[in-house]
């Protein structure tokens, strides 16, 4: 975080924390753009926001598999709802496989937020969390929460065949199931997952793979597979251009 930009989240109370990731925002006042890169980290961002040159909108980011270059325009104020995969199809009730590595443009006035919900962040945070609260199912699929609970815990180092034995779901329903509800196999959002977590240790500035790579060659490609870049530059962070890794070495 520089004095020309500015970011924050909170993280979810219990309540909605299978379906929510965090509450966050950020903030470009100046008269600059932002030049930013945003690294693939299994979570689906639900954005409300506006610029000088564009008005209030509401904008719904499905997964990515690739990092992407963005520009944040001068005097963008942004914030957003975080969801894990559960909550694209319990909260929201849709899926997103038609817009992997893209975005969908929402109604302007999507879950009845507006422009003046983004002049206090405290009190656009108590208006999510209180409309999640009213969207919460009163039953889901255990197996689909047990599954991500797996996966969360083991930082997307479990393999689908382990998964299905522990669940009792098939390895073909379970692929079936994230190719249709999310856009990509489950194989492939758990390396997202494993990447997210290596972005921890090299906030730290650990450069070495501590999760279950091959050797150093394989953790190198991940990583720049994920991120554009080596592990090294990725640490150095120039210009505070991966704010994932930002936020990360904050905590």
């Amino acid at each position: 975080m520089n004095n020309d930009f500015y970011y924050k989240f909170i993280l979810p109370n219990q309540s909605i924390s299978d379906f929510v990731e965090n509450i966050g925002m950020f903030h470009n006042p100046s008269d600059k753009a932002k030049e930013v890169v945003l690294m693939p980290d299994g979570r689906v961002d639900l954005f409300f926001m506006k610029s000088q040159s564009d008005s209030f909108h509401s904008t719904l980011i499905g997964l990515e598999t690739v990092p992407e270059q963005r520009t944040i325009p001068p005097h963008t104020l942004a914030f957003k709802i975080s969801f894990k995969p559960l909550g694209v199809e319990y909260i929201l009730q849709t899926s997103i496989a038609a817009f992997l590595n893209s975005a969908q443009n929402l109604p302007p006035d999507f879950w009845e937020f507006n422009a003046a919900d983004l002049k206090d962040f405290d009190a656009f945070h108590k208006k999510a969390v209180q409309k999640i609260t009213t969207l919460l199912p009163t039953k889901i699929d255990e197996r689909k929460r047990k599954l991500f609970e797996l996966v969360y815990a083991s930082n997307g180092e479990i393999k689908v065949k382990e998964l299905s034995e522990k669940i009792a779901w098939s390895s073909r329903e379970i692929n079936r199931y994230f190719n249709k509800q999310f856009g990509l196999s489950l194989n492939a959002f758990c390396k997202i997952l494993r990447f997210k977590a290596s972005l921890e240790h090299i906030a730290q500035g650990k450069l070495y793979p501590e999760l279950n790579f091959t050797d150093q060659t394989h953790f190198i490609k991940e990583i720049k597979k994920f991120s554009g870049v080596v592990p090294s530059e990725l640490l150095k962070n120039k210009d505070d251009r991966f704010v994932l890794l930002s936020v990360l070495k904050q905590q």
